[in-house]
């Protein structure tokens, strides 16, 4: 139960124990660690790493013993004469003698703690069975869902709808967002000139139906997730193992989330590498072992919530405990598995356990692999409706530039639109775990055709209004495919391990000439530049600020110069023979979709000159490539 800070502040009076009878905790601890400790390692708030918010946290921390206060960290501080070391820090009020007293009888008395009290400050909690919301009402012709509960907490928020972005910007949007290419010239002009009503929907549909590029594209999203690569840290050993294969078939066959899911946590061949984790050499970290590894990576993929603080001690920041995070690791590991507290044995064993025991639960005398079946059904049980809102959220989020929770990770903060997220989350189970299906109902919305926003320090508060999408980088590879894109050079190196064209070929899809893409290959110097993860850790989102090393790679880096040399070389013998406005045009329509205005035609023409050169060319590629219209998804 939480008590109020104004009841604490009123009980001091009674923080003098009455001798011979216990210290009531509520009466006469609550009320000083709320005078004294509360502002610096309280509610949100744990200075040094202490927090003061449950007495597990406070024994986490080494403060106190039980049944010595002699003994006690805390009391020595509060006794401390030195300023450097004395708590409450110098300046604030020092505790009283009588205070003192009764938090050495506290702590001399095995330091009781009211069941379920806790200082850290009401937080969201999520409902953890699906929600199906009532729809509003259609705003004339604006009939998707979307754009229906959009349009009602629109009108709630006083905002009108924002205005759609021309065809030409719509298609490059939405190329970019679901295959990760950029439209071709001839594609966008008969896409501006169709008049069709239903024109947008058919654009979607069109590019849904491309499953190899498809594919290829979301390949990047899923390795990020699952942090899967293909070399690294652990593969040469041993000790982590791709799941390149099993995954790119499973996005050439959009499998359904569900079955995906299931066939992560209780693998089959091709997929163990995400559960298996990485071996690290030498002596690590007891939040760092497999099993632990297994506990945070599942809790952070598939639910969205940070078990990484629980791995040491009681979270300072969720509900989470010790406790539960070992209990899951459990689940995982082939022997009994001891729990640490802050790295150091406690003598306790952890029994494996789910986190939702209301849908059910492991059995923990199983056997592992049987655990793990378990916990597989568990996970995408009907009832849990956490596993569809976590990566429906992820969707929005890769869509519309911020997710509709933010951060995506944060599943137990309040989403700025309850009935969106939980319509979207019904809408993947009625439609079969089909992820496409989720992609294609928010990209035919209104809301996603609206003009782009730029995220600015409101984007990340908790005051967050909703009115359109947000601008978004390119993802490295996106970068690296659109320059291979505008100046039809080819990407070159194939990681041999990774059979991609053969499981093409098994499935009988016809694969696209351009088969090289970013997404599919090892990462080089400019990609890594560029905010591509080296996937040792479970990556959900990439900067979206541009870097100091990343603004230093693309002006005059080794890696971008070679591809504008070679972009160039290629497009001055292809088109060698054109003049200069055509090129210009040629390079404008392929990058950005549209024509230059007749200040950036002047300054291309300058830097072209009378005839085409290499260096004249290279520096029109630059220009364009650094133009934040080409490097932004908008």
């Amino acid at each position: 139960m939480r008590i109020l800070l104004s009841v604490f502040i009123s009980a001091l009076a009674l923080a003098i124990p009455v001798r011979g009878e216990p210290v009531d905790f509520h009466t006469q601890v609550a009320p000083i660690l709320v005078q004294h400790c509360y502002e610096c390692h309280g509610g949100d708030e744990s200075k040094g790493g202490f927090s003061i918010n449950t007495r597990g946290l406070m024994l986490d921390a080494d403060a106190a013993e039980p049944g010595n206060a002699d003994a006690s960290y805390m009391i020595e501080l509060i006794l401390e004469e030195d300023p450097a070391f004395i708590m409450p820090p110098q300046g604030k009020p020092r505790l009283t003698a009588e205070q003192v007293a009764t938090l050495k009888a506290w702590i001399n008395e095995g330091m009781q703690w009211e069941a379920g009290f806790t200082f850290a400050k009401a937080r969201y909690e999520p409902p953890l069975e699906p929600r199906r919301p009532d729809l509003p009402d259609a705003v004339g012709d604006r009939t998707n869902p979307v754009d229906r509960i959009i349009d009602a907490y629109l009108a709630e928020q006083d905002l009108a709808p924002t205005p759609p972005v021309d065809d030409a910007v719509f298609y490059r949007r939405v190329s970019l967002d679901l295959v990760g290419l950029l439209p071709g010239p001839a594609d966008v002009e008969r896409f501006v000139a169709d008049a069709g009503p239903d024109k947008h929907a058919k654009l979607v549909d069109q590019l849904l139906a491309e499953d190899v590029e498809y594919a290829r594209h979301w390949m990047t999203f899923w390795n990020d997730l699952l942090r899967n690569d293909y070399q690294g840290t652990g593969y040469i050993t041993g000790g982590r193992k791709s799941i390149s294969n099993w995954l790119y078939r499973s996005l050439l066959e959009n499998k359904p989330y569900d079955q995906f899911t299931r066939e992560l946590l209780a693998p089959t061949g091709g997929s163990e590498g995400f559960i298996n984790g990485i071996k690290w050499r030498g002596d690590v970290n007891s939040s760092q072992s497999v099993e632990i590894q297994f506990a945070q990576n599942v809790g952070q993929v598939f639910l969205g919530i940070n078990i990484k603080c629980a791995s040491c001690h009681d979270s300072f920041i969720d509900r989470w405990t010790l406790e539960e995070a070992y209990s899951l690791a459990a689940v995982f590991a082939d022997q009994p598995l001891e729990m640490n507290r802050c790295d150091k044995p406690t003598g306790e064993i952890a029994q494996p356990a789910w986190l939702f025991p209301e849908l059910g639960q492991v059995d923990p005398a199983a056997p592992r692999n049987q655990r793990l079946q378990q916990l597989a059904q568990l996970m995408t049980s009907p009832g849990n409706g956490r596993l569809n809102r976590t990566i429906v959220n992820r969707l929005w989020h890769r869509m519309m530039g911020r997710g509709i929770v933010e951060p995506v990770d944060a599943m137990q903060t309040e989403p700025w639109s309850e009935d969106l997220l939980d319509y979207l989350a019904v809408y993947l189970g009625d439609e079969g775990y089909d992820l496409k299906a989720v992609m294609r109902l928010i990209t035919t919305s209104r809301a996603y055709r609206a003009q782009s926003l730029v995220q600015d320090e409101q984007a990340e508060s908790a005051s967050f209004v909703f009115a359109g999408p947000i601008i978004k980088r390119m993802t490295a590879e996106q970068f690296v495919d659109a320059i291979r894109q505008v100046t039809q050079t080819q990407t070159t190196g194939v990681d041999k391990k990774f059979a991609a064209r053969r499981i093409e070929q098994e499935l009988g899809l016809q694969t696209p000439h351009n088969i090289s893409r970013a997404s599919m290959l090892a990462s080089d110097f400019l990609q890594r530049a560029m905010g591509r993860p080296n996937r040792e850790q479970v990556v959900t989102s990439r900067p979206q600020m541009l870097t100091t090393l990343e603004a230093l790679d693309l002006a005059n880096g080794e890696a971008m110069n070679e591809k504008i040399k070679a972009g160039a070389a290629k497009l001055l013998e292809l088109h060698g023979d054109k003049s200069a406005d055509d090129l210009i045009d040629l390079v404008f329509t392929r990058s950005l979709s549209r024509v230059p205005d007749p200040a950036e035609r002047a300054v291309c023409r300058s830097m072209l000159g009378q005839r085409l050169t290499a260096t004249g060319v290279e520096d029109l590629l630059w220009s364009v490539f650094m133009l934040p219209e080409f490097q932004y998804v908008r």
